[in-house]
């Protein structure tokens, strides 16, 4: 019964080796590293003090919506949740006079 604890016991702290000498972080990614850093981006309305986001201000709200016509997503636009909100209404009301399309051709 000894030899089969000293077994164990060995198994065990070969483990423990193991664990130490793998401190690179990367564990399996792939060679991409371990976790990456994101700046928090900060809402472009809160910086700049807007109210109100004009729904005929084309120029704004054409920076919100891709090629396909979709609206941005708060995690991609950065921006805060009220700011996007009214961002998202403002585009469909451009929309809904025809100064934005729905989607393209």
């Amino acid at each position: 019964m000894s030899a089969n604890y000293e077994d164990r016991n060995r198994n065990y702290e070969d483990r423990q080796r193991n664990y130490e000498n793998d401190d690179d972080g990367d564990r399996g990614r792939g060679g991409r590293g371990g976790r990456r850093m994101h700046r928090r981006r900060i809402c472009r309305f809160c910086i700049e003090k807007v109210d109100i986001i004009d729904f005929k201000d084309l120029r704004l709200l054409s920076n919100y919506v891709p090629e396909r016509g979709k609206i941005l997503p708060r995690r991609i636009s950065g921006n805060c949740a009220i700011h996007q909100r009214m961002l998202a209404e403002a585009i469909k009301r451009a929309r809904n006079i025809a100064l934005l399309p729905y989607t393209t051709d």
